[in-house]
């Protein structure tokens, strides 16, 4: 990848590693879709009157289903099932799920025109980083909600999904106007759940964690997230959420309290390892595999 990759890489992987505390103090409160309304709608407001100065907004024209598409598989669905097991999982597994997201999407986009012949590297990175996430969750997943799990697993769909749509419909359409209108559909439709499922009265803690989460993990990283997939394929994007466990686990055992388990010690350096394989550039000899694949793949 780029230096420019690289860096937004490095902070995607901080950023997105905090929502996982924040919705798990939020939802102690708020209900999963009225969490999800106070993160999509403030934030596309506040997004939206930069897409209308740049006159970026009249781009998508012609593009409103994909745009759409987008907004429910990255921010709708995945949200709404996250939040939901929240409150059965910790903050900690929670992340480790959704880890599995780069897995999920080298299946996929093997399958569409986006697809990346994965070299050699690439293809150990993935396995050792799945090995990882094998490990960490499998070693401490008794205890917990079943449940849970099979709503992360719906909101990592969603997630593999969501950078798909990007790469094959939405690739040449400025990154302000997607998310912007993406963080607004999702808001308005959820609205009328949300304003009549409100609190009463608010805890300090819950309105920190909703404006933290606004401003960090939604607004600041769906923008770094929407140009590393443009720059470095959706395939190598995802794998952001290898790292994003370690920032999470490392909250949740300081602030929360959240057991360090030894499946959580095992894991960990095998799903780093596979990060840095997965994202690592092709050899010469990789790239001649891959431009051979594709020349037969091509060929009638």
């Amino acid at each position: 990848m780029s230096r420019k990759s690289w860096a937004a890489f490095i902070a995607l992987s901080i950023i997105w590693g905090i929502p996982y505390l924040l919705i798990r103090v939020a939802v102690r409160q708020l209900d999963p879709i009225t969490l999800v309304f106070f993160r999509t709608l403030p934030a596309g407001l506040i997004l939206l009157p930069f897409a209308l100065r740049s006159g970026k907004l009249a781009s998508l024209r012609g593009h409103f289903r994909w745009v759409l598409a987008y907004a429910f598989c990255e921010f709708g669905i995945p949200w709404l099932f996250m939040g939901t097991a929240e409150k059965h999982l910790s903050s900690s597994l929670t992340a480790l799920l959704v880890a599995g997201v780069p897995l999920v999407g080298a299946v996929l986009y093997r399958f569409t025109h986006a697809a990346e012949h994965l070299g050699p590297k690439r293809s150990i990175g993935l396995g050792v980083g799945a090995l990882g996430v094998m490990l960490a969750v499998g070693l401490d997943i008794s205890g917990s909600s079943w449940a849970g799990v099979a709503e992360m697993l719906v909101a990592v769909l969603g997630y593999t999904l969501g950078p798909l749509v990007i790469s094959t419909k939405l690739r040449d359409l400025p990154g302000v106007a997607v998310v912007a209108s993406s963080l607004l559909f999702v808001g308005v439709v959820y609205s009328p759940w949300a304003l009549t499922h409100l609190p009463s009265p608010w805890h300090s803690e819950t309105i920190w964690s909703v404006v933290l989460l606004i401003i960090f993990p939604t607004m600041a990283g769906f923008l770094l997230f929407f140009a590393l997939i443009v720059d470095a394929g959706p395939s190598r994007a995802t794998v952001v959420t290898y790292i994003n466990p370690a920032v999470a686990i490392i909250l949740g055992v300081v602030i929360l309290s959240e057991p360090l388990t030894v499946g959580l010690i095992v894991g960990f350096p095998l799903i780093i390892a596979g990060s840095i394989l997965a994202t690592a550039n092709a050899s010469p000899a990789e790239r001649r595999m891959e431009q051979s694949l594709l020349g037969d793949a091509e060929a009638p």
